[in-house]
């Protein structure tokens, strides 16, 4: 499980668009005393590690490893390749432990490759979509979480500018990762895994399925069952924003059982996000990315 669902959708509107003023070099974003940037030591990715476990444990009750229950922080082996992009209350006096109220995990292709590969191989046959595309690089979006009073649009959309800007400064042409549902039966999303196998599966260059040994299927009802609307009410809402912003599905589910999720992948080409909202977080976002 390498994306959470936070509790609200991603839904910029024209004349809306966050007043997102950069204050150093190394900040995507800001709205307010919110701002989003990358983790830059080692005692912020230490931080960004306890707010994964509050939420992924004690919240959602997944079950970690001996080693990482006892020191309460989600951890693994992942964490020291990738970037770790913070959103930070700089309102919240003390310490940046108590100050970073949301993370993601950025993963990009040429590190991954360089270190054992993608996070999201161990549960989806990623390999061919990337041999399809040798001239683009891909970047994994990964256990990305936001503390439960910071669960609103803004930080949403402060994550988000912070993706952006990211993947333009990197040269990035299409993220991935696998976004959950939460459970371990995916009987119980039916409406909603349903709408996505018939509606939004990647096909023909971009398709991807799960690992066999893991399948679980998607297609558990018949497409004139469906009601769309219900389905989407059905979905968590980082996966409809992923939706809104013209990402596509895999092929299957996939059961993690440690995280108490079931698990589909995202695949977004950074050309099909819709121009609407390239215009709310910038076309090249070099106010940020600079």
């Amino acid at each position: 499980m390498a994306l959470e669902f936070l509790n609200r959708e991603l839904t910029p509107e024209a004349n809306q668009a966050p007043a997102l003023t950069p204050a150093s070099s190394d900040v995507f974003g800001r709205i307010g005393t919110l701002e989003t940037r990358l983790a830059r030591n080692a005692r912020e990715i230490d931080a960004a590690q306890a707010v994964r476990y509050r939420v992924f444990v004690e919240e959602m009750h997944a079950k970690l490893s001996p080693d990482a229950m006892r020191i309460r922080r989600d951890v693994d082996s992942y964490d020291a390749i990738c970037d770790h992009l913070l959103v930070v209350d700089n309102a919240i006096e003390g310490d940046i432990e108590d100050q970073i109220v949301g993370t993601y995990r950025l993963l990009r292709q040429e590190v991954a490759l360089a270190n054992g590969g993608f996070y999201s191989a161990s549960e989806f046959d990623i390999a061919p979509l990337l041999a399809r595309h040798p001239e683009k690089q891909f970047m994994e979006l990964g256990r990305s979480c936001v503390l439960p009073d910071y669960r609103t649009k803004r930080t949403v959309e402060l994550l988000w500018q912070g993706n952006w800007a990211y993947a333009l400064k990197h040269g990035m042409n299409a993220m991935f990762g696998c976004a959950s549902f939460p459970g371990i039966s995916p009987e119980e999303h039916a409406l909603a895994l349903s709408f996505l196998y018939h509606t939004v599966s990647a096909k023909d260059d971009w398709a991807v399925s799960a690992l066999p040994e893991l399948y679980r299927q998607m297609d558990l009802m018949p497409v004139e069952a469906i009601n769309a609307r219900k389905a989407l009410s059905a979905m968590p809402p980082l996966i409809k924003g992923y939706l809104r912003l013209g990402a596509m599905i895999g092929d299957g589910a996939v059961v993690d059982e440690a995280f108490n999720t079931t698990d589909v992948l995202i695949v977004l080409p950074i050309a099909a996000i819709s121009g609407r909202y390239i215009n709310h977080f910038g076309a090249d976002a070099r106010r940020f990315a600079s």
